[in-house]
């Protein structure tokens, strides 16, 4: 703003992109910015309103997917993979259409939010290291 100030050295659009290496629009649109709202809102990032996609699955469909995932694979099959899973939320019409990386994503955010628990007797001196929801205790180490 400062090399485009007409007191200054009042450098056009061109020239300052080249120099601060952007486009020229990129200058066009902080300068407009400038004038219509302001220094601090110029430089200030906007937040969104909304994401640029809509989420496929809100709360009530992951907890069935979390769910599906916890329950027995249908018959044929020894463990649910992520088409698996993503066929089933189709014919349970959870969801209109869903790829096996969506269900890959929302299976990793869950998994990431039920990090390692660590549950234990402060008396024995010892702490269990659980993962939440998966069953037994993992590996047992001694504190000092």
């Amino acid at each position: 703003m400062l090399k485009a100030d007409a007191d200054g050295p009042a450098w056009d659009d061109a020239k300052i992109s080249e120099t601060v290496g952007c486009r020229t629009r990129t200058v066009e649109n902080i300068r407009q910015a400038f004038v219509l709202e302001g220094f601090e809102e110029a430089l200030a990032r906007k937040q969104r309103a909304t994401p640029p996609t809509p989420k496929l699955l809100d709360g009530v469909a992951e907890a069935k997917l979390i769910a599906m995932r916890l329950g027995k694979p249908p018959a044929g099959f020894g463990h649910w993979t992520l088409r698996l899973l993503a066929d089933q939320l189709v014919e349970l019409e959870i969801a209109a259409s869903i790829s096996p990386e969506t269900v890959r994503q929302t299976l990793k955010k869950w998994d990431d939010q039920a990090e390692n628990r660590i549950l234990g007797d402060p008396s024995r001196c010892e702490r269990r290291v659980r993962r939440q929801h998966r069953g037994g205790a993992g590996d047992v180490r001694k504190s000092l």
